[in-house]
């Protein structure tokens, strides 16, 4: 991946956090300001991932328009290569710069199928390459092109149809995921401050030879240790909860990683603050 000015701007702004971190070493501020600065330099990244999944998507939806100008040009009589020439000034949102390209080609005559091929490589979209590859043997194949465009166009649409309406009806397991993981951040707040001091301090009590929680260099299991344990807990949870909510609710792996990073940065803060709050 190519380093932009907001990575590089994310990096030192980052850099800087975690520098100054240093300064708070073994205070209750050490591990918010230390995880701040590696989640600035991290959110470009994961901000550019989620730039590009939505002009792919984008692009995806486009498609279908262009598919249906191409149909109807073609259905007028218009040989398929002018047709395509004529759709470049068209406005197909983030896929108008492909369009011209294909467009071009064209114009400067590289053939149908190679040009058409090199549209589906630049799109880089399973619906689009399939739907390429048909009408690059249609049009070898002879017949009457119009009707296999149409054919084509139809079967993109109802994707499109189903698509769309498995993203809907699935959407409310999105924000079920959401409620689950704030209700599992509430649960480890509760045992990280109140069900195990309490349990520690039962047994230090019985004198039943557990140390208990320490909030010094005793023999027990310190403090700071426990609200650590606690947030990688949290934090590899919310990872995995937003990869598995962007599968379920858009069907790609890489919408989770929105999910993922709003999900880490929530149980981030949430924990930290209270550990400065209520921890010891």
């Amino acid at each position: 991946m190519e380093l932009k000015k907001t990575h590089w701007i994310g990096i030192g702004i980052g850099g800087g956090m975690i520098l100054l971190s240093m300064i708070f070493l073994g205070t209750k501020f050490f591990l918010f300001i230390f995880g701040a600065g590696i989640l600035s330099i991290v959110a470009p990244f994961v901000l550019g991932i989620m730039q590009k999944t939505k002009i792919a998507q984008e692009k995806e939806e486009m498609f279908l328009e262009f598919a249906r100008n191409l149909v109807e040009s073609v259905k007028t009589g218009t040989p398929i290569s002018k047709s395509l020439v004529n759709l470049k000034k068209k406005p197909f949102g983030s896929l108008s710069p492909n369009v011209e390209k294909l467009a071009n080609q064209i114009s400067l005559g590289i053939p149908l199928r190679t040009a058409l091929q090199t549209f589906a490589d630049d799109v880089n979209n399973d619906t689009v390459s399939k739907t390429i590859t048909l009408i690059g043997q249609a049009e070898k194949a002879g017949g009457n092109i119009g009707d296999i465009l149409e054919a084509v166009a139809k079967a993109v649409n109802t994707a499109d149809k189903l698509k769309k309406e498995r993203k809907s009806s699935i959407s409310t397991l999105a924000s079920q995921g959401y409620i689950i993981f704030f209700v599992f951040i509430i649960i480890v707040l509760v045992m990280q401050f109140y069900i195990i001091p309490m349990i520690s301090g039962i047994a230090t009590v019985g004198s039943l030879g557990v140390g208990g929680i320490s909030t010094g260099g005793g023999g027990g299991i310190a403090a700071s240790d426990i609200s650590q344990a606690f947030l990688y807990l949290l934090l590899i949870q919310g990872i995995f909860s937003g990869l598995v909510i962007g599968k379920l609710a858009e069907g790609d792996i890489k919408a989770g990683v929105k999910h993922s990073f709003t999900l880490v940065v929530l149980s981030f803060l949430i924990s930290t603050v209270a550990n400065i709050i209520f921890g010891k």
